[in-house]
């Protein structure tokens, strides 16, 4: 790996250093604008730093594989200003190795056909690229003179089958916890008429979602209809309570209350009001309508507590699945349910590893 840093008067020089030293498959990590001299504030010289890098083992792949004009594919990244030019090159080049090596995984790969059209789809699909590209490369191996879709189709419903486990309850107090807006009440209620309807348990309700008057509305609505019991939780002591009221059922299915996910101590308050740990399953429920980026984050939030499952809802809703793929990677679960629509006890269904599978490789959604 080789990184430099360069200065110039205008982006194209220093463009034309970087193709001149390094090659055109150097990769731009980050850019600054420099200013120098001037008088009271004028007449200040503006130049532009870039920070360049080469993979040198990619420099020298093989012909199978090759990347797009690297210098097109990189996204400058912000850092903030400094009054000090001289900063140590050599400390700033080792904070950049894990940067360097994250953009050079994200770069989108070319293949010959038809592999580069399934390549192209999981990507469509928001898959991460370097699943994709690692999903390629069993191709490469293992799809020589076959059906390369229908290999692809079977490699993803084994890489699902190593975490999808069948969905049921084992323990009686059921945590469904989640951001804002993910539909986790309707899904409570999805659930809940399920086991009681079809099931036959005995089941109830507690919510601690007691920042939204309408999701308490809501979830009493649902009680009712159902006939089953519900008890509202302000506080630790008001959910214990809530607990030993109603130890005698089967099943009890607790809301939670939803925030931005970015906020932190949104999860803290959770741990402070809930009782995660005994005679308790958590799942997180999850939108697939978003981004799939955003799916990794919100699970970076909640990865601390004790999740059995994922939940996807609004699959009617969603166009691209790949996220579903990129978070069973990334946290070593499987998903319990799936929810499309509003209707209760229906729209709901436990899938299979090949029907997730199937999901993933979707060029557009269907109910």
């Amino acid at each position: 790996m080789k990184m430099k840093k360069y200065t110039a008067a205008t982006m194209p020089e220093a463009m034309i250093q970087i193709r001149r030293e390094l090659g055109k498959d150097a990769v731009i990590l980050r850019t600054k604008e420099l200013t120098s001299g001037g008088f009271l504030g004028l007449f200040k010289k503006k130049r532009i730093e870039v920070i360049a890098a080469l993979d040198q083992q990619d420099a020298k792949s093989n012909s199978l594989i090759e990347r797009k004009p690297a210098i097109s594919n990189a996204m400058p990244l912000e850092i903030k200003e400094t009054n000090n030019a001289e900063t140590d090159l050599a400390a700033e080049m080792a904070a950049l190795k894990k940067e360097l090596t994250s953009a050079l995984s994200n770069q989108t790969r070319h293949y010959a056909l038809p592999l580069q059209g399934l390549y192209d789809r999981l990507l469509h699909n928001e898959v991460h690229p370097q699943i994709a590209s690692g999903l390629m490369e069993r191709l490469l191996e293992d799809a020589a003179s076959k059906d390369v879709e229908q290999v692809l189709l079977d490699t993803l419903v084994k890489r699902f089958e190593k975490v999808q486990k069948p969905a049921q309850f084992e323990k009686k107090f059921i945590h469904l916890v989640g951001p804002t807006g993910v539909g986790k009440t309707t899904t409570i209620a999805k659930l809940a008429a399920k086991s009681a309807l079809v099931d036959k348990k005995r089941v109830a309700f507690i919510t601690t979602d007691t920042y939204r008057i309408a999701a308490i509305d809501q979830l009493r609505t649902y009680a009712k209809i159902l006939e089953v019991p519900l008890e509202v939780a302000y506080s630790l002591e008001d959910y214990q309570a809530a607990r030993e009221k109603l130890a005698a059922y089967d099943l009890v299915f607790i809301d939670t209350a939803g925030r931005n996910f970015k906020d932190s101590a949104y999860v803290k308050e959770l741990e402070r009001t809930l009782d995660l740990q005994h005679d308790a399953e958590t799942y997180l429920t999850l939108s697939i309508t978003t981004r799939a980026s955003d799916l990794s984050e919100i699970y970076d939030q909640f990865a601390h507590l004790p999740i059995k499952q994922f939940i996807f809802t609004k699959l009617d809703e969603a166009s691209r699945y790949g996220g579903i793929l990129n978070l069973i990677q990334q946290a070593h679960i499987g998903v319990a349910y799936l929810t499309h629509g509003q209707d209760v006890p229906d729209d709901i269904i436990a899938p299979s590893a090949s029907h997730l599978a199937r999901r993933v490789m979707e060029a557009t959604a269907r109910a």
